[in-house]
């Protein structure tokens, strides 16, 4: 399976200084657009900055949830390889991909055909009808208990972000998936090191 073609959009490129993990005033405005009445979640993360939210799946995007260690693969895949990727979230042990709707709905058959399934480890689909806790969008101390638990990967950073549709999605799944089977018989050199240390340069994505 070929990589994404990536046809890059002018985006606001990472700021030097600025926690990377920090959602803006546009990213939080898109956030709060998936709610019934945006205005009212707005003003509850203007009271509680640090406070996660709930927030509905299918309008404004749909969420892929892989665990932790895969879906970092597939994260790694995505902007190493492909075309980046919209925001991703790391939530009590999984990563919360963002996705364009509908992308919940069709990406479970397109891996069934791919038969790929067995091979990606309980990736689950959130799309209209369901919900899901994100991150608050001021990142908590680096290190703190609230920060390990859920943090922005990239951060929403404008009101209308790219966001990979079923088939980039798939791509990504699969080229995790080859990485997984490849880092099975791999021992590395270079024990230890930060696995959460790596930066997204949100500046490349589409």
């Amino acid at each position: 399976m070929s990589a994404p073609t990536a046809h890059h959009s002018p985006t606001t490129p990472a700021t030097p200084g600025r926690d990377a993990c920090d959602v803006t005033a546009d990213g939080a405005a898109w956030l709060a657009s998936a709610e019934t009445y945006p205005r009212s979640a707005l003003a509850h993360w203007r009271s509680r900055p640090c406070a996660p939210a709930v927030l509905p799946c299918g309008s404004a995007f749909d969420v892929i949830s892989a665990p932790v260690v895969f879906g970092r693969r597939m994260l790694d895949r995505l902007w190493e390889e492909g075309p980046g990727s919209g925001p991703v979230a790391a939530h009590r042990g999984r990563v919360l991909l963002f996705t364009a709707p509908g992308t919940a709905q069709r990406l479970p058959s397109l891996l069934a055909w791919e038969e790929w399934g067995r091979a990606v480890p309980s990736v689950l689909c959130h799309g209209t009808g369901d919900a899901v806790t994100v991150p608050p969008p001021s990142a908590g101390a680096p290190g703190s208990a609230a920060h390990l638990e859920s943090r922005w990967l990239v951060a929403p950073d404008t009101r209308h972000p790219w966001l990979p549709g079923p088939e980039v999605m798939l791509w990504a799944c699969v080229r995790a998936a080859r990485s997984a089977a490849s880092a099975a018989v791999r021992i590395s050199i270079f024990p230890g090191g930060d696995q959460d240390a790596k930066v997204y340069d949100v500046s490349r994505r589409r």
